[in-house]
């Protein structure tokens, strides 16, 4: 596994600016990938099939366009529930803390 560079893991974990955040449809807003991970793990059942089903996966192009990491882009496109999306996001998040230290 390629090793994380300090400081791509501190922007892939910062607060990106209100206009790019994410607006999930219940009215959330969430602006960094804790906030997705809390996000995944609360959200009903509803808002997570409107934001990822077959025709689109809303937090997938989130995560690769705005958060600009690929490798969790590709880890939530894979992922076939919102359980299991949650879970990547917090191996990720654990996987980039430790490239800050």
């Amino acid at each position: 596994m390629p090793r994380i560079l300090k400081q791509n893991a501190q922007k892939m974990l910062g607060k990106v600016p209100n206009e790019y955040a994410f607006k999930c449809c219940d009215g959330r807003i969430l602006t960094d990938m804790v906030e997705l991970g809390a996000g995944l793990g609360t959200m009903s059942d509803a808002v997570f099939a409107y934001h990822v089903n077959d025709a689109k996966n809303d937090f997938t192009s989130w995560v690769r366009h705005i958060l600009k990491d690929e490798k969790l882009a590709s880890d939530l496109r894979k992922a076939t529930s919102q359980k299991q999306a949650a879970d990547r996001v917090a191996e990720r998040l654990e996987i980039l803390k430790r490239a800050l230290k």
